[in-house]
């Protein structure tokens, strides 16, 4: 009867003290992390066609084409487990890597600015539309994440609850900066209001026939 007693009081105890809110908010960050990942793998699947569809329109950009690949190669070699959100060094290089990866994107569209047939083709026009709502879905992820990551951590540094986290282990986790936002909140985009006009050319002046992929016309 007392040892009875002694649970239940133990229990009321934990939730005044915050540790309901603690497993409440540890399992909304591992829910909101799981869809960060769920949209990054989104875009890193989107990598490999873009790469193709860019290269058969201007495959003399290696070096923008190289880097994005190696950018995709860096984000796939990270484990992004629920793990990693409590490691402070492993979550600096999920966001750095994601950030590469945003940038290596920005350039490769930027180029692709070079070459109206690109910009025309239908498959490059409907992988750009994937890609926007994928760094859409992206912020609304990340943004769901900031929030639970907060929230968690105001229990953890709170009394009298911080009390109970450090009895029970609860840390403090990371969560994407001010820094990081400015990297990675604005998603690539590309302008296909009005074609760029090729060295030499005016408003006005024709195009030309259509060139084969991986020329560009003179």
């Amino acid at each position: 009867m007392f040892k009875w007693l002694t649970t239940i009081f133990m229990l009321i105890t934990l939730s005044g003290c915050g540790y309901n809110t603690l497993q409440a908010t540890d399992e909304e960050i591992k829910a909101t992390w799981g869809e960060v990942v769920n949209q990054y793998q989104r875009r890193a699947d989107l990598i490999p066609n873009l790469v193709n569809t860019v290269k058969g329109y201007a495959d003399h950009e290696s070096e923008v084409l190289i880097g994005v690949t190696n950018a995709r190669a860096k984000v796939g070699s990270i484990q992004a487990t629920p793990e990693l959100v409590n490691d402070e060094v492993a979550f600096k290089k999920f966001v750095a890597a994601q950030s590469e990866m945003t940038s290596a994107l920005s350039r490769l569209l930027l180029v692709s600015e070079n070459y109206p047939q690109l910009k025309a083709d239908a498959s490059f026009r409907d992988l750009q539309a994937q890609l926007e709502g994928t760094e859409n879905r992206i912020t609304v992820a990340r943004n769901r994440y900031i929030a639970a990551i907060k929230d968690f951590n105001i229990t953890v540094r709170s009394f009298p609850s911080n009390l109970t986290a450090m009895l029970f282990g609860f840390k403090t986790k990371p969560s994407f900066t001010v820094e990081n936002e400015q990297a990675i909140s604005t998603a690539p985009s590309v302008d296909f209001g009005k074609p760029a006009l090729p060295p030499g050319r005016r408003p006005g002046d024709g195009f030309g026939p259509p060139v084969p992929q991986g020329k560009v016309s003179p």
